[in-house]
């Protein structure tokens, strides 16, 4: 009988984000762990493998397909109100305890995830979010730095169709991966999950490249926001906080930061969830280290005014958000504060036109997509 991985490793097409070395073995640029692969050997991710000295790499499915208010991905200084038509592949490069996407990125790894890979092409996927009014292209569930070759084939047909597109990531990228990006990817939202060496070791990575990844997406041009889901004893210390924050504020102090509330999930279930009171605390902490646009999420009415974006030269309210509904938005036409008409750092519209939908949901129409059959 045919597993998920032989199935996968039929979804596959020659990728291009890979040197071959003198010793015949092959190495791969899409993510930090830049594995050196013998022939017939899989990469960290499982989903990227040498095959007689041609690196292959997913292609022609999904791993899930949903659309999302832009405000869940989270992006706050990005087209609020707009549809994200919001696709993965499976397969990580890590292997977080806490995954709340595990079905998808921990497929490969674990018996117990289960989501069977729909086939469909990237035409199909442009069209159905045309269809259903979105305005930027997502690629996310699992870690999309490793299906990149297919997230750019996806990203040139919505570019066509003059969507914008974006990357909900881990950061373990390399300098070849965001080279590669750089011009089919406009907003990039980095999950920087503690500010400890050790911790990222235990999650299956390290620190560096993900710091690396920060700075060169910011020097490079993308719009960044960063979230760091805070989990009790495993994160939260007041020194790593703001040595985290301080970081983020060092490449930019106007790069948006988001602390979301944990809650028990998958493997790791212990830790207690994460109180509004931990995550003022933690804001108030990134404001101090210099940060502009501080934000807490996951806790909907409960955390005060970090739901909102104010301007940060006159406080003026801009955006007053519930969750992910928009509640008033007055950025002018030309990204800037009514009240003293400084500048709002983003990818703003021209106009706001409404809230597509404040929830998620499902495309009604499943007619573009069908479950691959070993």
């Amino acid at each position: 009988m045919s597993t998920l991985a032989d199935l996968l490793a039929r979804e596959t097409r020659q990728g291009e984000l890979y040197d071959a070395l003198p010793d015949g073995r092959l190495r791969c640029y899409a993510c930090g762990h830049c594995c050196p692969l013998p022939a017939g050997t899989v990469g960290v991710c499982k989903v990227r493998f040498n095959e007689n000295g041609r690196l292959m790499v997913p292609w022609g499915y999904v791993g899930g397909v949903q659309c999302d208010p832009i405000e869940k991905k989270p992006f706050f200084h990005a087209y609020p109100g707009a549809l994200a038509y919001s696709f993965g592949m499976l397969g990580c490069d890590l292997h977080c305890g806490y995954c709340q996407n595990w079905v998808t990125s921990q497929a490969l790894r674990d018996p117990a995830a289960v989501a069977p890979p729909l086939t469909t092409t990237p035409e199909d996927l442009v069209r159905d979010a045309v269809r259903l009014q979105a305005r930027v292209l997502v690629s996310t569930y699992n870690e999309p730095l490793i299906t990149s070759e297919w997230a750019v084939a996806v990203f040139k047909e919505a570019k066509a169709a003059g969507l914008a597109t974006g990357y909900v990531s881990n950061g373990n990228g390399t300098p070849q991966v965001l080279e590669y990006l750089r011009p089919y990817v406009d907003l990039y939202k980095v999950d920087l999950k503690s500010f400890d060496d050790r911790h990222y070791r235990q999650l299956g990575g390290r620190l560096a490249p993900i710091l690396d990844t920060i700075r060169r997406l910011h020097a490079m041009g993308f719009w960044v926001e960063i979230v760091t889901l805070l989990i009790p004893g495993f994160n939260d210390s007041r020194a790593e906080i703001a040595g985290l924050t301080e970081f983020i504020a060092s490449v930019s102090p106007d790069i948006p930061w988001h602390v979301t509330a944990f809650h028990g999930d998958y493997k790791m279930r212990d830790p207690g969830h994460t109180t509004a009171d931990m995550l003022r605390s933690a804001a108030d902490i990134g404001r101090a280290g210099g940060l502009r646009y501080v934000y807490a999420g996951n806790l909907p009415g409960d955390v005060g005014d970090l739901e909102n974006t104010c301007c940060s030269t006159c406080g003026d309210l801009l955006i007053a958000r519930y969750g992910y509904l928009i509640r008033s938005y007055r950025i002018t036409a030309d990204g800037r504060c009514p009240a003293c008409a400084a500048a709002v750092p983003g990818r703003w519209s021209t106009r706001f036109d409404g809230q597509v939908s404040s929830r998620p949901f499902i495309p009604g129409s499943r007619s573009l997509l069908s479950v691959l059959r070993p």
